[in-house]
């Protein structure tokens, strides 16, 4: 691999480890990297695995250095995600995830409009005081999203977030550390998935993660020390940008 590719990689890595840590959605940015570097695009989403792994392992060290977090709130959290996501990840070796972007790019425009709507939830945290009152409801919306983070992995942060905060009462910082060891629990098991099926370039993979665990860390110190106001602009330009990319208006205003 020539340097300047190197290079490349892992600049993008560092962009795609800070924002997967504040909100999520970075893969927005690795999936087409590694698909213009001449992967295939069921390649590309097992090798982004390999990046999601390494920067998830980098980001929870780091929150639970900091104490943001305790490691059992985010397993309690965490099992309906990973049957989910196995699943999900069986899926995606055989399925087109195009209409599936298109359904989740409108999501994503609603989700804009209740971050906006809501700061002090997603700032302050209502322990007690949820949207989802039912245990049993809030576990089949996180096997529901774990599904969709183990196809393709793409906004899986930004609505580990929205379950977490409106479904559990966690303010954005703790979720977003919840968030991390969560996706870092069920992650390895879709990896299996895709490496069974020779759906993984590991060069790549571990470049690309080398620059996303720096990002990660980064992203880590400014979630603690800029506080919950920070991450929920981040989180909101996140959103906003990511529905635009899954909607496709983006590829228009380039035809254009």
């Amino acid at each position: 691999m020539e340097l300047h590719i190197v290079l490349l990689v892992v600049a993008a890595g560092f962009i795609v480890g800070f924002v997967n840590t504040l909100a999520g959605s970075g893969s927005l940015l690795s999936l087409p990297l590694l698909m213009f570097l001449g992967l295939p695009a069921n390649v590309a989403n097992g090798t982004n695995r390999l990046n999601i792994l390494l920067q998830s392992l980098v980001a929870v060290g780091s929150f639970r250095q900091q104490k943001v977090f305790r490691l059992r709130e985010g397993i309690v959290m965490a099992v309906p995600a990973i049957g989910g996501a196995v699943i999900g990840a069986l899926l995606a070796v055989n399925i087109t995830e195009a209409v599936m972007e298109r359904f989740i790019g409108v999501l994503l425009i609603i989700m804009f409009f209740v971050i906006l709507y809501k700061p002090e939830r997603w700032i302050k945290g209502h322990s007690g005081e949820t949207m989802i009152k039912s245990p049993f409801l809030r576990y089949i919306i996180m096997f529901a999203i774990g599904l969709y983070g183990g196809f393709i992995q793409v906004g899986i942060g930004i609505f580990l977030l929205a379950g977490l905060v409106l479904g559990a009462g966690f303010d954005i910082v703790k979720a977003n550390a919840i968030k991390v060891l969560i996706v870092l629990i069920y992650t390895p098991l879709a990896i299996v998935v895709f490496i069974m099926n020779s759906q993984v370039d590991y060069l790549l993979g571990f470049v690309l993660a080398f620059g996303s665990m720096i990002g990660a860390y980064v992203a880590t110190r400014f979630a603690v020390g800029w506080g919950a106001v920070f991450v929920r602009y981040v989180l909101l330009v996140v959103v906003f940008l990511s529905s635009l990319q899954l909607l496709g208006v983006f590829d228009m205003i380039f035809m254009i």
